[in-house]
């Protein structure tokens, strides 16, 4: 694993061992970043289920200001700290060992987020209908205006078309993986 662009562009990262974590292929990291190019400079990234932290570190090479990643496995976050340290970052990132459902019951309004991926485990389905119904409900009030919620899953799984406040944009589908992005979008009948 490597990564793609910016100014850790083609330094390597380590994954945990094991079939619990998937890390996101390079090729998929690289078509999601193109696509969020014009969005990262000076963004606020949040990266859930990080993993490795392969997609958040990423985003830091390429201009975010702040990324946080939320990861609860042991093993994941000690992989994910050791890439932080080999390649020098300890500015504009924060590391939340929890689960994403606590993480995100503890955000308050103003946070603002611009960007937010997650890539539960693929056999964790019911993750995904919480996660972003969590993130077009209650905590909707940490996203930045204009924010946009990207989901990595399977290709023949598919997500809802709105969770919430949060409705899709666009999809994405390269191999067996897919790119689910959504925007919020005022409730019906609002003016």
């Amino acid at each position: 694993m490597r990564i793609i662009a910016g100014s850790f562009r083609s330094r390597t990262l380590a994954a945990p061992a094991g079939l619990a974590t998937r890390p996101t292929s390079d090729r998929l990291r690289e078509t999601l970043f193109n696509v969020l190019a014009p969005r990262l400079d000076g963004a606020a990234f949040l990266d859930l289920y990080a993993g490795s932290g392969a997609v958040g570190i990423e985003a830091l090479s390429r201009g975010a200001v702040r990324v946080e990643f939320v990861e609860r496995a042991p093993a994941a976050l000690s992989v994910l700290s050791e890439n932080l340290a080999k390649l020098g970052v300890t500015a504009g990132l924060r590391i939340h060992s929890r689960s994403v459902s606590g993480f995100l019951m503890t955000l308050k309004a103003g946070v603002g987020f611009d960007v937010v991926f997650l890539d539960p485990p693929y056999d964790a389905d019911r993750e995904y209908a919480a996660t972003l119904m969590q993130l077009g409900g209650d905590a909707v009030c940490a996203l930045a205006a204009g924010a946009l919620v990207i989901a990595e899953h399977r290709r023949k799984e598919k997500l809802g078309e709105r969770y919430g406040s949060l409705e899709r944009t666009r999809l994405l589908e390269q191999g067996d993986a897919a790119l689910s992005f959504y925007s919020v979008k005022p409730e019906f009948g609002a003016d």
